[in-house]
């Protein structure tokens, strides 16, 4: 019913930008908030960053200053801006989101299928 479609990932040079998006579809109407998740092969998937639809923002520690968070909620689009990129931000960045299906009183709570950030020299 709803889904989410992740773009943007790809390889960039240590110091360099990325700007990720990620697009909800479906019969949703409302998306209280989304977010950028990100795994690294072997370790614990982790919290990049949330956005609410009130805009509040909250960051990890490791990409303040560096990463912005941002919505377009006619396009039902969240994004990442990566500024700064280090070796370490190397990983599947999965999007996330929640909210209410169009024309219900049913919630939903989606992933995406990630898109792979690779920073390296």
């Amino acid at each position: 019913q709803v889904q989410l479609l992740e773009s943007g990932g790809g390889l960039v040079q240590p110091g360099g930008s990325l700007r990720l998006s990620c697009a909800a579809t479906g019969t949703i109407s409302r998306i209280n908030t989304m977010g950028w998740y990100r795994q690294a092969p072997g370790k614990q998937r982790e919290l990049v960053a949330i956005i609410t639809s009130g805009d509040f923002t909250n960051y990890a520690d490791s990409v303040k200053g560096r990463f912005t968070i941002s919505r377009d909620n006619a396009k039902s689009t969240v994004y990442l801006q990566m500024n700064s990129l280090k070796p370490e931000d190397t990983a599947v960045y999965y999007c996330h989101a929640d909210g209410i299906i169009k024309m219900s009183f049913r919630s939903f709570e989606v992933w995406g299928q990630g898109t792979l950030v690779t920073v390296s020299s």
